[in-house]
């Protein structure tokens, strides 16, 4: 497994998906995202996100109660060049504009995020909490040579 990480700033964006309501405690994220991850495969929901402008994979952790203790929303979406269309059953989130540190993983999926993520939780770093995010490109096609970025909002 590979990884850097850099600091960006980032301009704000809109997104389209679908959103779980979790937590990390108990395996509950892991189970609740699984099962998201299942339903955005499973269903095509891609197909039915309207105005995308890429086939790119956003997985978002917003709408934090407090922390990585509390709970928060995960969405599964693609970037949006508007939000006048949302099909029903889909929901809408701006990625506000801030400073996000964004780390570059490589390696088998999901193993290398899974990894990134963890020293994320065991590394003092100054978060803002307001929406991370886990992009999933042209370069995460291969599962077993992913290269996925995940971004942190930092203060």
């Amino acid at each position: 497994m590979n990884n850097s990480i850099q600091i960006i700033d980032l301009a704000s964006f809109d997104l389209i998906g679908i959103a779980v309501r979790t937590a990390n405690a108990n395996g509950q994220a892991q189970k609740d995202i699984g099962e998201l991850w299942g339903k955005f495969m499973g269903q095509n929901i891609i197909e039915t996100i309207p105005n995308k402008v890429s086939y790119d994979i956003y997985c978002v952790y917003t709408d934090y109660e407090s922390d990585e203790n509390g709970a928060y929303t995960t969405i599964l979406a693609c970037k949006v060049s508007s939000l006048d269309v949302i099909p029903e059953g889909l929901v809408a989130k701006q990625i506000p504009a801030t400073k996000y540190q964004a780390h570059t993983a490589s390696g088998k999926l999901p193993d290398c995020v899974v990894a990134t993520w963890t020293h994320i939780w065991q590394t003092p770093i100054a978060r803002k909490y307001m929406a991370d995010f886990d992009v999933y490109g042209e370069k995460a096609q291969n599962p077993e040579n992913a290269e996925v970025i995940t971004y942190l909002s930092v203060k």
